[in-house]
């Protein structure tokens, strides 16, 4: 559709606006040529670095299967005229449930060698969200997050609070044995002895259902030897997740506490709304230049409700992977295999 020259003007004036508000250079030019077309679902499991060679086949296969199999959850109930929210719910579940990931099973240990997870999840039809923070019992707290949402008058619970929550709603007592692997205990006395504590591993969905409505929802176990309390982005409606039916549907991963000071899964929803950017470019512009600009990196699965898919990173690489409206499947773990823009 052509754009008048009046319109143009003003969207220019207001794209450089936005970037004198923001603090952040905005693109002249859109970004974003990894964008990939029809898509109906995608999922993450955390911005770092996994450049080739540093896994076994082994490490390889299970990191796949566990990709598609999320995937496939989540595109059953599409494919079955379900909500895009059933869909992100049923992709997170699957990853909260493999000890690959850092959430659910898996998660990371804190200080005290706890573990206390996030999750949230919103739907893009009406901008309803739930979350919780600091959770120790539950076992898929993005389901917890869900029941926030529907079951209470409440956006986020946390603590002690969100899970006498789950209790009184028919969620099994989880005992924080459950969460253990030896990987994360290892990596926990490595963090005490000074050494690199890990990152990434955090999970997100995002969905667009037969009726173009959008939904976004994130997991995580946190920061390795974090402290008691201490919450990131992924619970935070507009940090790290966001999603409206109008505009984007957003997971984050990354470096929490500047994802909350950016505002970034909104911001991206901003750019599209009012600067009327494409996804990918809004994606890129926050993930590739505010992020950085405020000293740390991440990344994020943006879609729109054209299927537009967008995966840009600050960090060397993403792991994710997406299925198209026909059922193909794609996963991407490798720096490699996902542009960073």
């Amino acid at each position: 559709m052509a754009v008048s020259r009046p319109h143009a003007l003003r969207l220019v004036a207001l794209t450089a606006l936005l970037g004198a508000i923001t603090g952040f250079a905005v693109p002249s030019a859109p970004t974003g040529s990894g964008a990939v077309r029809e898509v109906v679902l995608a999922v993450h499991g955390g911005a770092g670095s996994l450049p080739r060679g540093s896994i076994t086949p082994e490490q390889e296969k299970a990191y796949r299967a566990a990709l598609e199999k999320a995937l496939r959850a989540g595109y059953t109930v599409i494919r079955g005229g379900g909500s895009s929210l059933d869909a992100v719910e049923q992709a997170v579940r699957v990853l909260e449930d493999d000890p690959n990931f850092n959430a659910g099973k898996g998660a990371v240990f804190n200080t005290d060698a706890e573990h206390e997870l996030d999750a949230s999840i919103m739907d893009g039809r009406d901008l309803r969200s739930g979350a919780v923070a600091g959770v120790h019992n539950t076992r898929n707290p993005i389901s917890l997050a869900r029941l926030v949402m529907e079951r209470s008058k409440h956006v986020l619970m946390a603590g002690r609070g969100a899970d006498t929550f789950a209790l009184q709603n028919g969620v099994p007592y989880t005992t924080q044995d459950y969460f253990f692997t030896q990987r994360r205990w290892d990596a926990l006395i490595r963090a005490k002895g000074g050494q690199a504590a890990d990152t990434g591993g955090t999970v997100g969905a995002v969905a667009v259902d037969r009726d173009r409505q959008l939904a976004a929802a994130t997991s995580t176990g946190g920061l390795t030897n974090k402290l008691v309390g201490r919450v990131g982005d992924s619970p935070i409606i507009g940090a790290g997740t966001y999603a409206n039916s109008k505009t984007v549907a957003i997971s984050c991963t990354g470096t929490g506490e500047v994802f909350i000071r950016g505002v970034a899964a909104h911001d991206v929803s901003a750019l599209v709304d009012y600067a009327r950017m494409p996804v990918e470019r809004a994606a890129s512009t926050v993930v590739n230049e505010k992020i950085p600009a405020l000293g740390a990196t991440g990344g994020a699965i943006a879609l729109d409700p054209k299927g537009t898919l967008a995966t840009p990173h600050s960090t060397p690489g993403i792991i994710n992977g997406y299925v198209t409206r026909d059922g193909t499947i794609v996963t991407r773990l490798y720096d490699d295999e996902t542009p960073a823009r």
